[in-house]
Order: C-alpha cells, then structure tokens, then sequence
C-alpha cells in the first residue's frame, strides 16, 4: 500500500469513483450513495449521482492509494443529506440542525482495517473546514464489546470519532449516536 491521499469527488474524480463503485455492484445493492440524498434511491442511482457530482450537489471525500479509490466518506450541508436513519428518534430532541452531516462511509472490501475510513473522516474535516466550517454532525455506532461486520458500518465507529474529536451528544438507536465537532 503507497500513501493515501484524499481528494474531493468531484467532476474530475468521478470516474475514480464511479470504478469502486461499480467494482462493489453499485454498493449496497446498487445505492451509489443515493440513500441520504432528498430523492433517494430511484430506478437510476448512478445517472442521478454523477448529475449531483456534476451540478455540485453531492460531496465525498475520497481516498486513494496511488491512482486508485480505495473509499470515500459522504458529507454534505443538511439540505443536501436529508435522509438519516433513526430520523423520528433523532428529531425528538433536535434543537438545531447542523451545518454540514457525515453521512456515509465506503472502503473497498479487501481494504477494510486499513485506515481508510479514518483517512476519508479527515479528508472530508478538511474539506468542510475550506468550505467555511461550522457544525459537523454524524451518526455512529458504539461497537464497545461487540463484533460488528465492517461492511454494516456505513455510519463508522463511534470510537473513530471520538479520536478524531467529536463528542457524544445523545443516543439515537441501540447502538446509534448522533455525534458533534465544531469546524474552524
């Protein structure tokens, strides 16, 4: 494995990401993560991502092992990613929405345990932070003293985001959290 470097999605990285995504059949049966978009999944996940990627209206900071996109981490101000799990649990005891919403982790499957996710949590900070910064806010899971497949963490770890200096704000699910970190 070379360096890992992060770079936005973006028009001129789309097809970096449009190969792991194809590569995993479209990720979670052919999402392309639509999923947290307003729309949704609709009958054609990957027309309607690039048409966000290209408009400006879908952001990810994906990383990459020399030339090749290993994983991505979704972001996005609130208007953006409007569908969160534990949505009624959530909005129970909201007082503000946030500036911007980490949504979505990917990492390619033979790369899982290898930093990645923690590489795309930190590009996507950075990304935020020149975007003007503010509120981030996500929705992890507590894997304390259990086993949890990788490929069921699209939220992360609660524990990668506390290294990574976010504090716990209220639980949201079982083992859901809604965490937060304030950005520049």
């Amino acid at each position: 494995m070379s360096a890992l470097s992060v770079k936005p999605l973006d028009p001129a990285t789309w097809a970096d990401f449009a190969r792991l995504v194809e590569a995993h059949k479209g990720v979670w049966g052919g999402c392309w993560c639509m999923g947290f978009h307003p729309e949704g999944f609709g009958p054609d996940n990957r027309a309607a991502k690039e048409a966000r990627v290209r408009s400006g209206q879908a952001h990810a900071a994906l990383v990459f092992d020399g030339d090749e996109a290993v994983g991505w981490c979704q972001y996005g101000p609130t208007d953006e990613l409007t569908r969160i799990k534990h949505r009624k649990r959530y909005e129970q005891e909201l007082t503000a929405l946030p500036d911007w919403r980490i949504v979505c982790f990917f990492v390619a499957n033979k790369r899982r345990r290898h930093g990645i996710a923690s590489a795309a949590l930190a590009g996507a900070l950075d990304q935020i932070e020149k975007a003007g910064g503010g509120v981030v806010e996500s929705y992890p899971e507590d894997t304390t003293d259990r086993k949890t497949s990788g490929s069921f963490l699209h939220n992360g770890t609660l524990a990668m985001f506390e290294r990574a200096g976010f504090h716990r704000t209220r639980q949201i699910g079982k083992h859901a959290w809604v965490v937060t970190k304030k950005i520049g």
